[in-house]
């Protein structure tokens, strides 16, 4: 099998240039006239926007901005050039925000990054991300269409019953967060059952440097990508283990957090990507994660531009456990209970895993119960719970700290 996914990987900069001239003012026209553009790209000339260095000129479309819209025209905000009716999917992410979803050849551009993975036909892919509501699950399975490998849709959770399919069925690949993979091996172990698992293909938090290490003593070779339930597939790792490849189904730009404006190259800032699919074409849409544009091109033969992964977040919002935790989530949980002054969402590893504690700073003391509960509701997932007294939290604005070592 071919290590690419298609020709596109290896064009050179010229052709991919005169691609981009062709596709971008046909993009920027599309987006326009949906009625969610109208305002947000008016006075637009789609015939000037032919390079990178011209999306600067537009403004940058934000997840507040996708919200509202949405809350104005649900589901889709007028960003989309379908109907809700004629896409396969609907999805619900937190927040909540509305997504679609086509079962159409490589729709979220998947398949490119599970090709760099060495993952195809033959295969067997345990796709250990969500079904339920939100997109990862259906991505990765349009991906493994794509390549032509079989799937186990496995989900989360029932990590006795997943450990005994991958072995029964003879599962060859895993897809899910980083740290879910050890879960199953480990459960495998304990029930001394072997696996066939060579490859994991992995997304949806951060991969640390001692968890691949843990995987590839295991010959598991573990990659991943940055992708977004809004745009998909935006980058991926291949064999070179240098950087991540920007897809070639997105224009990539790194500007400076709370603005539009391009940083020097090599300078870290906002991950913009503008998406060329036209089914669903998000033009300068803010990812609110922090990356870098690395020198030069990869040494595996793909010629597009690299960033350096994810480097944190423009603002406080922290993905733990595969799921995004947002200050105005933490507001919600202040607000459920008057005793509470301020509150603390801290996210640490341990023993490869993310670890969620909540500190509360109340007045009265309060129920550790009901608070976990809250908590579960607010957040969308369980932690610990810590209770101090008022006061003992620093007041120094920070509602989400982040203490995991990505080093």
């Amino acid at each position: 099998m071919s290590q690419y996914f298609d020709e596109l990987e290896t064009r050179s900069a010229e052709a991919r240039a005169e691609a981009l001239a062709r596709d971008l003012p046909l993009q920027v026209a599309r987006a326009q006239a949906l009625p969610g553009y109208r305002d947000h790209l008016s006075g637009v000339d789609p015939a000037r926007v032919i390079r990178v260095e011209d999306l600067a000129a537009l403004p940058v479309l934000r997840k507040s901005d996708l919200s509202r819209e949405q809350r104005a025209n649900a589901p889709f905000g007028g960003l989309a050039a379908r109907a809700p009716g004629a896409f396969a999917h609907v999805f619900q992410s937190p927040g909540p925000i509305y997504e679609p979803g086509s079962t159409d050849h490589d729709w979220w551009r998947m398949g490119r990054f599970l090709a760099a993975c060495g993952i195809g036909k033959g295969d067997i892919i345990q796709n250990c991300f969500g079904y339920h509501l939100t997109p990862a699950g259906m991505i990765f399975e349009n991906g493994a269409r794509a390549v032509g490998a079989a799937v186990l849709p496995a989900g989360t959770g029932q990590t006795e019953l997943q450990a005994r399919a991958a072995h029964d069925i003879g599962v060859t690949a895993y897809a899910g967060t980083p740290d879910y993979l050890k879960v199953i091996l480990d459960k495998a172990d304990e029930l001394g059952l072997a696996l066939k698992i060579t490859r994991a293909a992995v997304g949806g938090g951060a991969l640390f440097p001692s968890l691949r290490q843990e995987y590839a003593d295991r010959g598991i070779v573990c990659r991943e990508c940055y992708a977004t339930a809004d745009l998909g597939n935006i980058a991926y790792e291949s064999a070179a283990m240098e950087g991540l490849i920007v897809d070639e189904g997105v224009v990539v730009e790194i500007v400076t957090p709370g603005t539009g404006n391009p940083v020097a190259p090599g300078e870290v800032g906002e991950v913009v990507v503008t998406t060329l699919n036209p089914d669903y074409p998000l033009i300068r849409f803010a990812t609110g994660d922090l990356s870098a544009q690395m020198e030069g091109t990869s040494p595996c033969g793909r010629t597009n531009i690299r960033i350096k992964g994810w480097m944190g977040r423009a603002d406080q919002t922290t993905k733990i456990k595969g799921m995004f935790v947002r200050p105005e989530q933490v507001a919600d949980l202040v607000a459920r209970h008057d005793e509470i002054a301020r509150v603390r969402v801290v996210a640490t590893r341990e023993g490869e895993m993310d670890v969620m504690t909540v500190q509360i700073e109340s007045s009265e003391g309060g129920d550790e119960a009901i608070y976990a509960r809250s908590v579960a509701d607010a957040l969308k997932l369980k932690g610990r719970i810590e209770i101090v007294p008022k006061g003992a939290l620093p007041n120094d604005g920070k509602v989400i700290e982040d203490r995991r070592s990505y080093d």
